[in-house]
């Protein structure tokens, strides 16, 4: 079965066989409210639940087949209906906030080195009610989610479509209603989709994995530099700020000896210029065989104090979810579905 969400309550009810178009509207109601078990659904006539639970068993086209958890993160491993498996993660700040790291895509075919999901290729795209799922089966785990980040399994920009839809349907009023300030896309750099997103208008946050503010080193570790090199890149956040005039997120991930030097911080500063942008530094979690290391102590010292000489506002994110391999570039799954 597809997912019920991102349709329109006639889908639903074409969908699902439904003689009366209002009980798509009650199941959907139920799936906001965290009930997806047919049976459950009391509102709806008991032989109608009884044929809906055997036919489907269950209102969610997902499941959770692995949950793992540590410090102020939990893991899921979620199987979809063709058997492709993706993660998804909840997040803690220690004050009750709660987030929701969502995937858009079964694998990535962004190659970015530093990246264990880039390892996978690409598998396929998630529809949009997949996408949403994620959030469920999230908040499933008892704790109201506030907040949301495209940051999980895949390029979100690449599957523009479907990633925007779920927006809509997560911001929807009379559904989850998260209000689109608190949502926020990341993207590896992909201009098109910037722009895209910048004629769209949606008051979404964006976050840009920069890594390296060089074209040459940006180059060798992210591939789409090759396609988007960084004037291409800063000029398209430029238009985005002018549109949206917020203030932009730049995701530096700490390469141990590739990124860290005084050049690079004067490079990334360079960069910094025109834009109003919190630089966010995360020294690289630690993934085998990607031949990286995280950086020491003493290079992400000197390199904070490179920043702040120079005026560059940023802060550090220590990663969390390390020890189930949750943080930020460690997440892949084995999959059985075929790549497309």
């Amino acid at each position: 079965m597809e997912s019920l969400f991102c349709r329109s309550n006639e889908e639903i009810a074409k969908s699902l066989c439904l003689e009366k178009p209002f009980q798509a509207k009650i199941i959907y109601q139920n799936l906001i409210k965290g009930i997806s078990d047919f049976d459950a659904m009391t509102s709806l006539p008991k032989t109608l639940r009884e044929r809906l639970s055997a036919e489907y068993g269950n209102a969610l086209s997902s499941r959770i087949i692995r949950k793992e958890a540590a410090p102020s993160t939990v893991k899921l491993a979620v199987e979809l209906s063709d058997g492709a498996i993706i993660e998804c993660v909840r997040l803690s700040d220690g004050e009750n906030r709660y987030t929701a790291c969502l995937s858009s895509q079964v694998g990535c075919a962004m190659g970015c080195a530093f990246c264990k999901t880039g390892t996978m290729g690409l598998v396929r795209n998630l529809s949009a009610g997949e996408i949403v799922e994620q959030f469920v089966l999230l908040s499933s785990l008892g704790e109201r989610i506030s907040h949301i980040v495209f940051m999980g399994m895949g390029e979100a920009l690449m599957n523009f479509t479907a990633a925007i839809d779920a927006i809509k349907e997560l911001h929807r009023e009379d559904g989850f209603g998260i209000s689109y300030r608190k949502m926020t896309i990341s993207t590896c750099g992909l201009v098109p989709g910037i722009r895209k997103l910048t004629e769209l208008n949606i008051p979404v946050r964006l976050a840009v994995s920069l890594v390296a503010a060089d074209d040459e080193t940006r180059s060798e570790i992210m591939r789409i530099n090759r396609t988007y090199p960084l004037r291409e890149l800063k000029n398209a956040l430029i238009s985005f700020q002018r549109h949206q005039d917020r203030r932009l997120t730049l995701e530096y991930c700490m390469l141990g000896g590739i990124n860290t030097s005084h050049k690079s911080a004067d490079e990334l500063a360079e960069f910094c210029k025109g834009l109003d942008a919190l630089v966010n530094l995360i020294p690289w979690n630690p993934v085998p065989d990607l031949g990286f290391r995280a950086p020491e102590d003493s290079e992400i010292r000197a390199f904070e104090n490179d920043l702040r000489k120079l005026r560059v506002n940023y802060t550090i994110r220590r990663s969390k979810g390390q020890s189930i391999s949750g943080a930020c570039g460690q997440l892949a799954t084995e999959t059985k579905a075929g790549r497309r």
